[in-house]
């Protein structure tokens, strides 16, 4: 087994592959002040829960986009397992074709997704992560990753509509009733969800426009599920979509 991690902004997402079979995936809150110690219990802990050794792990591999982490991820990951994690970036193989002004700077999580997506829905795709920011990346049809976009992400954007503003109440993140709201819970119901599907429909038809031709969509990340639902493209949810880019990454590399 392997264990791979995903570290976010906001959430560190955690599974454990057996070949190409996703075991678990679970998320824990991203903590810049934990120690190599409290993240070593952590994943223990998360084995645990499924019945799974510390013996039963061959190797593990981490993508990050919170660079203070990695070094303290990386140390707790070898002193659980007494060898050292591999870190998606530079000098990894991932058989990604990136088309981008300084592909360096693309992030290593919009790397694992795109490796993914190729590898279990082909080309062309496009790929959404609703994490914190919302990102949505292009591949052609020629398998290059092109290029994408960055937008807020949905609570991003519902903390900075309640934090600036007087009267506007913290809401859960749900659904309305209908789109056109009759209080104010249902009207900020309405823009957060029925906004933001709204937002990624229209860009998936941009996209079109641009590339000449459809491509599928896949949605991925902890907040996907509350907004793709109420789109009114087809986009495809896939939240172990990340963890089994990962994988694809591990074996490139070790096996």
């Amino acid at each position: 087994m392997v264990l791979a991690v995903d570290i976010g902004n906001t959430n560190i997402v955690i599974g454990c592959m057996e070949g190409e079979r996703v075991c678990f995936v679970e998320r824990v809150s991203t903590n810049l002040s934990s120690t190599e110690l409290e993240y070593v219990v952590e994943f223990r802990t998360l084995l645990e829960l499924y019945h799974i050794g510390v013996e039963d792990i061959k190797g593990s591999i981490i993508s990050s986009v919170v660079p203070p982490l990695n070094n303290i991820v990386k140390a707790a990951l070898e002193k659980l397992f007494h060898k050292a994690p591999l870190l998606v970036g530079p000098g990894v193989k991932t058989g990604l074709n990136i088309l981008m002004d300084n592909p360096g700077q693309l992030g290593s999580d919009l790397v694992v997704n795109a490796v993914a997506g190729l590898q279990y829905y082909g080309a062309p795709i496009i790929l959404i992560d609703m994490g914190t920011a919302t990102t949505i990346s292009v591949v052609d049809e020629k398998r290059n990753y092109i290029g994408g976009m960055i937008l807020p992400g949905v609570k991003v954007s519902l903390d900075s509509l309640v934090n600036r503003t007087s009267q506007l109440p913290r809401i859960s993140l749900e659904a309305p009733r209908k789109v056109i709201g009759k209080n104010t819970i249902d009207c900020m119901k309405s823009g957060i969800v029925m906004g933001q599907a709204a937002c990624l429909d229209g860009m998936i038809e941009r996209i079109y426009d641009e590339l000449g031709y459809e491509a599928p969509a896949v949605a991925t990340g902890g907040l996907s599920g509350s907004i793709v639902p109420y789109c009114k493209r087809r986009i495809i949810c896939d939240n172990e979509l990340t963890l089994k880019g990962l994988g694809i990454i591990y074996r490139k590399n070790i096996d």
